[in-house]
Parts: structure tokens; sequence; C-alpha cells
């Protein structure tokens, strides 16, 4: 009976990680679809969207650091259930902006708040409460619900763009976000173990301040940095380089979804390798994909190269999610985990914004990606070396 109880607590635990990563991680690669829409509009330049891409990815990546923190230490319910209300308020109003600075301050920094907080950190920490033995496999389960979420939600929203206008775009996330609020707190009980603080002293472990005394630490959020200026560029700039290239505007929308779709097959394969054979292992191969996939971009730019380029780079695009946690347990042990994995994940998305930027000023100043990709292509063989490093210098911590 015990036994039963546990196992149903657990998936339970899973499926409400798939759920919260379902529309946090469909809500957060919108932009990228009415990038193109918005800055012709009102006669901005993509730089101006691209600085609010790199800021929300910033004030994003210090609110996932913070939200490991809290996952530490209180209730993982109360994380993400306000989360998700400052989500709602910040993305909903984008549908009124007028000027750049408007959407730097809803898009930029309130739903980047939010966001942060309802992110793979706080659902990390509660997945490896329950899996301590299978944490890659299972929060990979979990985390998939970003694949199917912005499969689902970003090809609902291109219909919504097209037939009603970004505005509304904005809204249908605003009311989605919203209506999470009371599903988390109906979903998670405020004394379930999933929502609980681990008793920290039953959990060995280096200290932040400790593991970034370690050689591990800093090759390992290194790589995490370059992973991080890939995703986000790839994610904010593949649906404009389709359209720019003469894609229709059906289906470069639906390239962003599609790549949802192909990260779902990704992270699913990389949790249950990392289980078997260690999270090195697919994390090079994630790396050794984009190199190739950057060389065949810079050198063949039609229909069919696109559609390469972002089925091919959305399967990678989350393979290091769930590792994230196993990089970090076994070179650090479990007793920081939450704020160990949310400082390299801050680390991440603080480059990613700069991966999204770089690709607006790339196209502003020379109005192609080129440059964007040579630096993509040299940045994706460093993230090699620093894995092959990674290999060699792994570490456990008992």
């Amino acid at each position: 009976m015990f036994r039963k109880q546990v196992n149903k607590t657990a998936l339970t635990v899973v499926a409400i990680g798939f759920v919260v990563m379902f529309v946090s991680g469909g809500s957060r690669h919108a932009i990228g679809l009415v990038l193109k829409p918005m800055a012709e509009g009102f006669g901005w330049e993509r730089s101006d969207l691209g600085g609010t891409v790199a800021l929300f990815l910033a004030i994003t990546a210090l609110c996932m650091y913070f939200s490991g923190h809290l996952a530490d230490r209180i209730s993982v319910r109360v994380v993400l259930g306000g989360g998700f209300l400052v989500s709602a308020l910040g993305i909903g109003l984008m549908a009124l902006v007028t000027e750049p600075w408007h959407a730097y301050m809803l898009y930029g920094v309130a739903f980047a708040a939010g966001n942060g907080v309802t992110s793979i950190i706080p659902i990390g920490v509660m997945v490896s409460r329950q899996f301590p033995d299978k944490v890659a496999t299972a929060n990979s389960l979990a985390i998939s619900g970003m694949g199917l979420g912005q499969l689902a939600i970003i090809s609902a929203l291109t219909g919504v763009l097209i037939t009603m206008g970004w505005e509304s775009v904005f809204l249908w996330l605003g009311l989605i976000n919203l209506l999470m609020v009371p599903a988390i707190l109906w979903l998670i009980r405020e004394n379930s173990s999933a929502s609980a603080p681990t008793n920290e002293l039953s959990c060995a472990g280096l200290s932040v301040r400790e593991a970034m005394r370690t050689r591990h630490f800093w090759l390992l959020t290194a790589m995490y940095a370059l992973c991080g200026f890939h995703d986000f560029f790839a994610s904010t700039h593949v649906v404009a380089l389709a359209l720019d290239q003469g894609v229709s505007p059906l289906l470069a929308g639906n390239l962003l979804a599609f790549m949802g779709l192909a990260g779902l097959a990704g992270v699913i394969a990389a949790g249950t390798w990392s289980d078997r054979f260690g999270p090195v292992s697919a994390t090079l191969i994630c790396h050794a994909v984009r190199v190739a996939i950057f060389i065949l971009i810079m050198f063949s730019k039609d229909t069919v190269s696109v559609v390469v380029f972002a089925m091919t780079f959305g399967f990678t695009i989350w393979i290091t999610a769930p590792l994230t946690v196993v990089f970090v347990r076994n070179a650090f042990g479990s007793r920081h985990v939450g704020a160990l994995s949310g400082l390299i994940t801050c680390v991440h998305h603080m480059c990613g914004g700069l991966g999204a930027w770089l690709g607006a000023a790339s196209y502003d100043g020379t109005g192609t990606y080129d440059r964007a990709f040579i630096a993509m292509l040299v940045t994706a063989t460093a993230a090699v070396l620093l894995t092959l490093a990674l290999r060699r210098g792994d570490t456990k911590v008992s």
C-alpha cells in the first residue's frame, strides 16, 4: 500500500511539473512569433525587441537563481503560484504597448520575473525529491511539457496572430497564465513532500561558495553559458530568418512550434540516456550536432535547409535542461541543488540574452544573420571542448 502511494505521489509530481512547463515554456517562446509583425507595425528596429528579449533573459536568469534558493527553503507551491500571477500581468499587458520602453518593462521585467520563478529550477528540485535514483528521466518527462507547450500554444497562437493580430496573442497568454494560479494552489498541497523543503541536515554536498572554488563548477557554468547563447538566438530569430528567406508566414510560425515537438523527443532521449550512461555524453552529442547544423545554415538558406536547421536545433534545445540537476548532484551533492542549479541556469539565460541581442544587432547592421551564425559556430565548437573537459574532470560528492 505504501509503495503504491509513493508511486502515485511521484507520478503526480511529474504531471504537475509537466503542466507547469507546458504553460511556462509555451508562453516564453511567443515573442519569436510576434517579433517581425510588432517591429514592422510600430516601425521599430528588430534590435528594440531583441533588447527586450535580452533584458527578459537577464531578469529571468536572476529570478531562476532566487527561485532555486526559495525552493530549497520554502514551499514550491507558493513559489509557482506567485510566479504565474506575475507572469499573467506582465504578458497580458503587452497587448497595450505603444513604445519600446513599455515592452522592456512589461515583457523584459514583469513577465521575466514571473517566468523565471515558474521555471525548470523549482520543478527540478520538486522532482529530485521524489526520484533520487532516476532524476534525469523523471526531470526530462516533466520538462518535456515545454516541447508540447511550444507545439500546442505556438500553433494555436499562429492562428490567432494571422486572424486577430499580435495584441490578441498576448491577451490569450495572460489568461492562460492567470488560470494556472488556482490550478497550482489546488494541485500542490501545502504539506506534501513535493512542496516541502528538503531536510538539509540529511543531504551531503557543497555550498554555493564551496562549489565555486572548484574547477568543475566553472567548466560546467561556461558550457551552460554557451548553450544558452545558442538556444535563445535560435528560438528568437528562427521565424524571422524563415520569413526573410521567403517561407510562408504559416509555415514560419509553425517552425517554432515544431521545434518544440523535436525538443520533446530530444529531452526525453537525453534523460533516459543520462540515467544509463551519465550526462556528459548526451551533452557532447548535443553540441556536436549544433556545430554541424550551424555549418549547414551558413552555406545554404533555402527553405529545406531552414526547416532542417530548425528541426535539428529543436531536437537539441532542451537536452541539457534536465541534466543540470544531475551534473550538480554528481559533482557537488544534493544539499544545495536548487541554489547551484539555479545559479548555473541563471548564467545560461543571461548569455541567452546576449545571443538574442547579437542576432538582432547582426541583422540590423548587415541585413543578414551571417555574422551571428559565425559566432554560433565558434562558440558551439568551444562548447564541445568544454564538455570534453567535464568528462575528464567528472567527480562525485557522496
